[in-house]
Parts: structure tokens; sequence; C-alpha cells
């Protein structure tokens, strides 16, 4: 009897390590996951022109106009700032289509190479954009100052359904404004 208790007692005890490395692995998974995500965001978002054409560089409020926001998605952002508010969960391309579907023109990849269906479903993306100290490139700056400097912030959130959101990834990038040489 006592044999079968502590045989009992050791299996659980490697059940339970067990366990924990699979969370361990599926929250490194997530967060590697998520990184990429950020990443391929950020790129995206600062590969567009600082600002929209024939807009001055101290432009308030950031984001997109009437026009950009055509569909509800990222496919008519030109310019850093249409990105300030974004918030999409689950996670989509520029057209729309949610990740691990995408197949990055619009449309959707063959089904035997898209993502468990719903894998994304708990992900959320946030981007903002803002205007930040000259001096301290750290230091946002209260509604309605600019300065020559934008922020760009991207966050991959997961909503873990028992232990609620989590930040996995966040980058931060500096953008300038170089105004236009006058020529004479």
């Amino acid at each position: 009897m006592v044999a079968i208790s502590l045989t009992a007692l050791a299996g659980s005890a490697l059940l339970l390590g067990t366990t924990s490395s699979m969370y361990s692995t599926q929250d490194a998974v997530r967060q590697t996951v998520a990184y990429g995500m950020a990443q391929q965001l950020m790129d995206e978002a600062v590969g567009c022109r600082y600002m929209e054409a024939g807009v001055d560089g101290h432009q308030y409020p950031l984001g997109p106009n009437w026009s950009e926001m055509i569909g509800g998605t990222r496919r008519y952002y030109d310019d850093i700032d249409d990105f300030n508010g974004w918030r999409n969960q689950p996670p989509t391309d520029l057209y729309g289509v949610p990740l691990g579907a995408d197949n990055g023109q619009g449309g959707q990849r063959n089904p035997a190479f898209q993502c468990r269906a719903g894998y994304f479903k708990n992900w959320r993306q946030e981007v903002d954009v803002y205007y930040v100290s000259d001096a301290d490139l750290t230091a946002p700056l209260p509604a309605g100052q600019t300065s020559d400097y934008r922020a760009v912030e991207v966050r991959i959130t997961y909503n873990d359904p028992v232990s609620g959101p989590r930040q996995l990834a966040k980058l931060r990038r500096i953008v300038t404004y170089v105004a236009p040489l006058q020529v004479n």
C-alpha cells in the first residue's frame, strides 16, 4: 500500500513538471509569434510616408482620414499617422484577411498551409502614434503639442481565457520629420 502511494505521489509530481514545461513552451511559442507579428506591423507602419502629401509635418490630431478608413482595413493607410489608434482582434493583414489564412495579397492561402482555425481569435494588434519631446524622446507630449519626432508603438496581446490579457510583444520606434529642401 505504501509503495503504491509513493508511486502515485511520484507520478503526480512528474505530471506537474511535464505540464509546467508544456505551458512554458507554449508561452515561448506565443511570444515568438507575437514578436514577429509586431515587427511586421511596425515595418508596415514606418515603411509609409511620415505625413500625408500636401500636409504639414506637424499635423494634429493623428489618425486616418475618412477615405483611408474604407472597409475597416489598413489597405489605404499611406502615412505613419494613419496607424494611430489601430486596434484589431483577431489580427488581420492589411487587406482584412485573418492572420494565418492570408496569402499577403488580399486572398487566402491553400488550406493545407493555414493555421488551425481560431488560433488567433484571442490575439490583439494595437498601434499608437504620438509626438515625443525633442529633448527627451521617451517623453510623450501632451495632446495638441507637436514636435519633429513621433513614436510608433506596436503591441500584441493575448487574452488568456483563464488568466486574462497579457502583453506578449511591444515595439517602439522613433521617426523624425525632415522638412523638404527649399530650392531658390
